[in-house]
């Protein structure tokens, strides 16, 4: 059974091209099947003629802030049919990570909420599974995250990349950064590609690759190491230390 998305947003035609074989292998998964994609239009569950789902906040402020009964009601009709949480993108979530996306991969589905203006009433948080953020910066809408994480998670599927074993080497995947790469020609202005990778020697490639993984963590993203200590520690564990 394919993976299965549901998108509720305020902007539909994004995600028509998003999840097309225009977007490239992410996109390429909706069309060949291993994940499928609705794409529900909070338009449509909108109030009165107009089709209105946001409304002025209560106790005043700048900007609009998305209504109740029409999220209430498109959240419903998504359980209804899609499985797998029901996730709302927001800045008081859960950081996304590399982990969360295993762990969202290895389900049946989800549901994500792409908010707008202000954000939600308050009281959609009743009707959600989860909140997950995506950093520390300001969008004009929830759709750019809620793709970012589509993205990280469809590509895990089986059969979505053609090599899994790329996985394992990705930054990320073992709380470490990327090695670095070097392709063809062996020289270019003045540098060249390390020897011992055309050594043809695969244990001490793999051992040099280990060692600049771990340099390029240590000077770029020291804080991955700490992590790292205490999931070793027994505090908790990462998927990839089972």
């Amino acid at each position: 059974m394919s993976f299965a998305l549901e998108v509720i947003t305020l902007v539909p035609e994004v995600w028509t091209a998003l999840t097309s074989e225009r977007a490239g292998l992410t996109g390429r998964a909706f069309v060949d099947g291993e994940a499928r994609v609705t794409i529900r239009n909070l338009k449509e569950y909108g109030h009165g003629k107009h089709r209105q789902v946001d409304d002025a906040p209560f106790g005043g402020g700048a900007g609009m802030v998305l209504a109740v009964p029409p999220l209430h009601a498109a959240i419903a009709d998504a359980r209804a049919v899609t499985p797998g949480p029901v996730i709302l993108m927001g800045p008081r979530g859960e950081r996304f990570s590399q982990a969360m996306a295993r762990e969202l991969a290895s389900g049946p589905g989800m549901t994500l909420i792409c908010g707008r203006y202000e954000g939600v009433d308050e009281r959609v948080r009743r009707y959600i599974d989860r909140e997950v953020s995506v950093g520390d910066y300001v969008l004009s809408a929830g759709d750019p995250a809620a793709w970012s994480i589509v993205d990280a998670v469809v590509r895990l599927l089986p059969g979505v990349l053609g090599n899994a074993s790329s996985i394992e080497d990705e930054s990320f995947s073992a709380g470490l950064l990327e090695y670095p790469h070097y392709t063809r020609p062996v020289s270019f202005d003045g540098a060249d590609v390390p020897e011992i990778l055309r050594s043809g020697d695969h244990r001490k490639i793999a051992t040099w690759r280990g060692e600049q993984a771990r340099a390029l963590t240590e000077k770029h993203r020291p804080d991955l190491l700490a992590d790292r200590d205490v999931v070793r520690s027994g505090s908790k564990r990462l998927p990839t230390d089972e």
